[in-house]
């Protein structure tokens, strides 16, 4: 079971996390240790070649880990991106963009994630990310 709702994590990036919010980002499903959302195309996300950008694909796969740890640790919002790594496998053509994330490992200071970003208009894979997100330390509990 998820440590946060769907919805508490769309408001938590609609309001902490504000390129999210102007890309539209819809988070269509979350477990424990499991994320996928979806970036609505538009016009202004495609870049010379007719292709959807590398930073839309960059930013929805960073939100998708950042889904991915807080499923499993709750509403952590200091939690952050120490490492992100994309390899772009297939040109997107103009159309929505959706992202699987799924936890790897997860320490008491860094979660190691993986998501694999699709197109709506064909099958195959169109980027492979990893990530590594710091987790800050717990407060000790007061005497």
């Amino acid at each position: 079971m998820s440590r946060i709702t769907p919805e508490e994590f769309e408001q938590l990036i609609r309001e902490g996390v504000p390129i999210a919010a102007m890309f539209e980002f819809q988070v269509e499903q979350m477990e424990h240790g499991r994320a996928r959302m979806r970036a609505p195309f538009k016009s202004g996300h495609i870049r010379p070649g007719g292709t959807v950008s590398g930073p839309i694909m960059m930013t929805l796969a960073d939100c998708v880990m950042y889904g991915v740890v807080l499923s499993a640790i709750g509403q952590v919002e200091l939690a952050v991106t120490t490492n992100l790594n994309i390899n772009f496998l297939k040109r997107p053509p103009p159309a929505d963009l959706v992202a699987e994330g799924s936890l790897l490992k997860l320490g008491r200071r860094l979660a190691v994630c993986e998501v694999t970003v699709y197109s709506d208009a064909h099958d195959e894979p169109v980027a492979h990310v990893t990530g590594t997100y710091s987790i800050p330390p717990q407060e000790p509990l007061a005497r």
